[in-house]
């Protein structure tokens, strides 16, 4: 009779840390940071302090993993995962790979076909759009804006006619140069919200035209990890009810009750629901 025993099955795990209040944590991160072979983490000493805080030991290897040795570090990991060792991946805040290191080793671990999975958690890029009170059906996340102020303001003309809500990151220091760059490529009166230190002691979030959020921008100092909220690009003018009616019926399809599809077609196109239902009714009728 055979001894052998099956392989370990190694894991790459991407785990979400808090942004701002430890209590975030979830249990399933308090334990890979306690049963991981390997924790990568963007920056050690962060990673150190959220353990001690969280009362976790750190049970594996402790390494760095960041923007500039993300390369040579994802051959190290995935020989760890393809030894049967599990790996955890963590930035400072967030969801590793959002923003932050995480692709590359995620992208070489599909290539060469090892298993992956995430330990989801806080998102600084949901909180802010749901707190923003901007529309949330459809967004888009742009991530970190040029610096330089002509690569700024193409990729913000790019975005200018984008009819979803867009969340992006921004260093506090270069809040009001951004928002007044937004101001001249989105108009001065499209709805924006300047979210500041989210689950923190001194979380803030101001709302309103991007005019208004410049000049409380520039009127202050603004601190703290940012994201900005800005709300989709209006329509041209009031939609045809028959042309939406497709859009509705394609919702229902896909499990949406009438109403619903409705209020939410109606809603982004600026036409009465009322008036939508009823040619939507209709159609189902033919």
């Amino acid at each position: 009779m055979s001894t052998d025993r099956p392989a370990r099955t190694g894991l790459l795990v991407l785990a979400a840390t808090p942004i701002g209040d430890a209590e975030d944590a979830s249990a399933r991160l308090r334990r890979l940071l306690a049963e991981a072979d390997v924790v990568a983490a963007e920056d050690t000493r962060r990673t150190r302090a959220l353990a001690a805080r969280l009362g976790v030991p750190i049970g594996g290897r402790l390494v760095s993993h960041h923007e500039h040795n993300e390369g040579g570090r994802v051959t190290e990991l995935l020989d760890v995962v393809a030894g049967g060792g599990t790996v955890l991946v963590v930035s400072d805040a967030g969801m590793p790979a959002v923003s932050d290191p995480g692709f590359r080793v995620v992208q070489a671990a599909v290539a060469a076909d090892l298993p992956v999975t995430v330990a989801p958690g806080p998102s600084a890029v949901l909180t802010a759009l749901a707190l923003s009170g901007l529309p949330t059906d459809r967004f888009a996340f742009e991530g970190f804006l040029p610096r330089r102020p002509g690569e700024r303001a193409r990729a913000l003309a790019a975005l200018a006619a984008e009819r979803r809500t867009l969340v992006l990151f921004e260093a506090p220091h270069r809040v009001p140069e951004t928002l007044d760059a937004m101001v001249e490529a989105f108009g001065a009166d499209r709805p924006g919200a300047v979210c500041r230190e989210l689950t923190k002691t001194y979380e803030e979030v101001r709302r309103g035209p991007l005019a208004e959020l410049a000049a409380w921008a520039h009127a202050g100092d603004v601190r703290g990890e940012v994201v900005l909220v800005v709300g989709g690009a209006p329509a041209d003018g009031p939609a045809d009810v028959g042309d939406l009616v497709p859009e509705v019926l394609s919702r229902v399809d896909g499990g949406e009750r009438l109403k619903e599809a409705v209020a939410g077609v109606a809603e982004a196109a600026g036409v009465g629901k009322r008036e939508l239902y009823a040619a939507a009714l209709a159609a189902r009728g033919r």
